[in-house]
């Protein structure tokens, strides 16, 4: 067999880490407080406005849980947050593998944590569609590159990783992790990776049929050319 090919992984995996990066906060201020419930020694890592509201939610006890993506990686956001989670250590925390021993020492070597879930959803691209007098430039800068990214490689690794993309899943998560001591079983997370590959399908099939509809003079009105 090929040192890629997976031939051993854990039913259940408890979720030490996980990385929450969400355009819709809809259900932190529950969601949250319950995975540390179920973990007291969860670690949090965020971006963003996301980190600031975790950071409103959880009070004191951020101090001991929460940390910035950009403290992680050493990187700081860029402009705009255009880059915030595109980095080495993030995606080699989402795409390791337990039993790999290579991996492992790619962990040790940069530093790098296992993540154990992602909980990510999009910049609202259809609703910004949706409204009246929307630009080309508009819905440009509504197009994620990170967080589907992010649910693209923890959903690849549901051997190990939960990816969480629907705020209306978390309820369920919770009650599971509450009943198996923080932990999610192999039956959960490849549940919530189809659901993530969903997500992501539908979000770039939005995207394709807008820009499919739109002709080259009118991306041209939104901008002024050089020679």
């Amino acid at each position: 067999m090929g040192k890629n090919v997976v031939e051993k992984i854990d039913d259940k995996v408890k979720i030490n880490t996980m990385l929450v990066s969400v355009s819709d906060k809809t259900g932190l201020e529950t969601f949250i407080p319950g995975m540390i419930e179920a973990n007291p020694d969860l670690l949090i890592l965020s971006t963003g406005g996301t980190y600031a509201k975790l950071k409103e939610i959880l009070g004191e006890k951020a101090g001991t849980c929460l940390r910035q993506v950009s403290d992680y990686t050493g990187q700081p956001e860029t402009q705009g947050g255009l880059v915030k989670t595109l980095d080495f250590k993030i995606y080699l925390g989402l795409l390791t593998e337990t039993y790999n021993d290579a991996h492992q020492d790619d962990l040790k070597r940069t530093s790098a944590l296992a993540i154990d879930m992602v909980v990510v959803n999009l910049y609202p691209f259809s609703q910004t569609i949706a409204r009246d007098g929307v630009t080309v430039e508009n819905a440009r800068g509504n197009i994620d590159i990170g967080g589907p990214t992010m649910i693209r490689a923890s959903a690849k690794n549901f051997i190990r990783v939960a990816s969480v993309v629907d705020p209306g899943s978390y309820g369920d998560i919770l009650e599971k992790v509450s009943a198996q001591d923080g932990a999610l079983s192999l039956e959960d997370r490849f549940e919530l990776s189809k659901k993530a590959f969903e997500h992501t399908a539908v979000y770039d099939r939005t995207i394709s049929d807008y820009l499919g509809a739109r002709s080259l003079a009118q991306v041209q009105s939104c901008y002024s050319t050089g020679e």
